[in-house]
């Protein structure tokens, strides 16, 4: 199925609008944050404080959303989420529109928006299978890749304008209303699940998601891999930002980097679309080794252009590999376990990244940065395709056209 069958498609249409919009309305959120903290009077302590209780609330939930996906249709979950995030950044905007808000609340409504978006995730991966027919899910993961990639590029521009323009309360109360977009679409679609998760308990059922993981030698050796690639991502970030300001140039040479990463994930998807092997892990696998090129670009040749070069075919091959781990998880599992399995994939690399952000500082003080790229290259590139060394990894074959696990896939 071409991306063009799959838009013929009622439910993949509306889920695509409202997951566009609500992506690029998502970098209103973090940009309207931090002027409006800086303009009241606050600082990196109160920011921090704001943006740790997010992340806290994200690792709590993250489980929970999970078996909830499992439990109920995954578009229930997916609304409600839609809703609540609405009301916590509504809330956000009214704090600031009425003053200086407390930093307990602020804290408290980033909270309610982080633990809604770790219940939303999940049950978004698992929604995919029951409106998209099972040979075009890699077309439909490439299409949500490449669309929420140009998200993340237009996103932060049309961000900037409208909170320079007309202050922090109108960029919250842009992201708002796209998340009441998101939920309205979402609400319209007309796949259900036929068979949902049985309820034997919160701990219970947390496990039976990691004995799905256990279970299968690819799933527990490519999420194992994660977890390493993603504390070496943890101290490449932190080493990317301080080396392009302090040595490439400073903000303009992070942002061209930044803009460099962008158009990178976009090709990502649309290969990912097109690049349909028969053997999808393998070539993921594969595909993902082409990411440890852009830590080792900056020690040689370390310019800026070759630095920029490097990322872009990084983060086309993140993202290829993206759009095929998504597929073969989507196809491998059983749905009424899917969510739980996503949220599992999801907690070990939020676990696994900020580990390497703390990490880096300690590290860059004892090795230079030319080294430390390597090093770091060298653990991407070792962590991220061992994998390969396991058969059923590199025999995971896409699957054709099988009976759908929804009632029904509805056209035009």
């Amino acid at each position: 199925m071409t991306a063009r069958d799959l838009l013929r498609l009622r439910d993949v249409r509306l889920l695509l609008a409202g997951q566009g919009l609500s992506w690029v309305g998502d970098a209103f959120n973090p940009i309207a944050l931090s002027v409006a903290v800086v303009l009241s009077g606050g600082g990196a302590a109160e920011l921090g404080i704001v943006l740790a209780s997010a992340v806290v609330a994200r690792l709590l939930c993250t489980l929970v959303g999970g078996v909830w996906a499992d439990r109920i249709t995954p578009h229930r979950i997916m609304v409600v989420a839609d809703l609540t995030r609405a009301a916590s950044v509504a809330g956000m905007a009214l704090a600031f529109a009425a003053g200086d808000p407390s930093v307990a609340l602020l804290a408290g409504l980033a909270a309610v928006t982080a633990g809604a978006g770790a219940f939303f995730y999940p049950a978004f991966v698992s929604l995919r299978p029951l409106v998209v027919p099972t040979a075009a899910l890699q077309t439909a993961n490439g299409a949500i890749s490449f669309l929420q990639s140009s998200a993340q590029v237009a996103g932060p521009v049309l961000a900037g304008l409208v909170v320079a323009r007309f202050g922090p309360v109108a960029g919250f109360t842009v992201n708002a209303l796209t998340f009441v977009w998101s939920a309205l679409c979402v609400a319209r679609l007309r796949a259900r699940a036929d068979h949902v998760a049985a309820r034997s308990g919160m701990l219970s059922e947390i496990r039976e998601g990691l004995a799905e993981i256990r279970s299968r030698d690819w799933l527990w050796t490519s999420l194992l891999s994660a977890a390493m690639f993603h504390v070496a991502s943890g101290v490449f970030i932190v080493l990317v930002e301080v080396t392009a300001v302090r040595d490439l140039g400073g903000a303009h040479a992070l942002g061209l980097i930044t803009a460099a990463l962008g158009v990178g994930g976009l090709v990502g998807g649309l290969v990912g679309m097109r690049l349909q092997p028969r053997r999808m892990l393998l070539w993921a696998f594969a595909a993902l080794g082409l990411y440890p090129l852009f830590p080792l670009g900056f020690a040689w040749p370390g310019g800026l252009v070759p630095i920029m070069a490097l990322a872009f075919v990084a983060q086309a091959g993140l993202l290829y590999f993206d759009v095929g781990w998504q597929t073969a998880i989507q196809q491998g599992v059983p749905h009424d376990r899917l969510a739980r399995v996503v949220s599992w994939d999801v907690l070990i690399s939020f676990v696994a990244l900020p580990l390497g952000n703390v990490l880096a500082g300690p590290l860059s003080e004892h090795v230079e940065t030319a080294d430390l790229m390597v090093g770091t290259a060298v653990w991407m590139l070792a962590a991220g395709c061992w994998p390969l060394l396991v058969r059923s990894v590199r025999g995971f074959t896409r699957a054709s056209e099988v009976p759908q696990p929804s009632a029904a896939i509805a056209a035009s």
